[in-house]
C-alpha cells in the first residue's frame, strides 16, 4: 500500500506545481520587465550581451524558482541578487508568465 501512495503523492505534487504555474499575468510581467529587466535581457527576453542569458521561452516554473533563489540569497549574482531582492511573489509570477509566454524559433543551419 505504501508503494502505491508514493507515486500518487508524487502525481499530486506535480499537479499542484502545474496549477501554481500559470498564475501570473503576462501583461503585468511585460510592464515590469520593460522597467527592470530589458536593459540586460533585452525587450523581448533575448539578450544581446554574451554573459546574460535569454529568458524568452524558458519554462515558467524555472524562471520563478530562479528569481526566488536570487531574492532569498540562495543563488548569488552581482546584479540579479540586487534586482530580485525587492520583487514580490506576484511580480515574480508575472515576470515568469511574460517570459515563458514568448515563443522562440530555432532554425537549423
Amino acid at each position: 500500500m505504501r508503494g502505491a501512495a508514493g507515486p500518487a503523492g508524487a502525481a499530486l505534487l506535480l499537479l499542484a506545481a502545474a496549477s501554481a504555474a500559470g498564475a501570473g499575468s503576462p501583461a503585468a510581467g511585460r510592464a515590469k520587465a520593460q522597467a527592470a529587466c530589458a536593459v540586460c535581457h533585452g525587450p523581448n527576453g533575448l539578450s544581446m550581451q554574451p554573459n546574460v542569458p535569454h529568458l524568452a521561452g524558458q519554462p515558467e516554473f524555472y524562471l520563478a524558482e530562479q528569481l526566488r533563489h536570487y531574492r532569498s540569497g540562495r543563488r548569488q549574482h552581482e546584479v540579479m541578487s540586487v534586482v530580485a531582492r525587492p520583487l514580490t511573489d506576484a511580480e515574480i509570477e508575472n515576470l515568469s508568465a511574460w517570459y515563458s509566454s514568448l515563443q522562440v524559433r530555432v532554425d537549423e543551419p
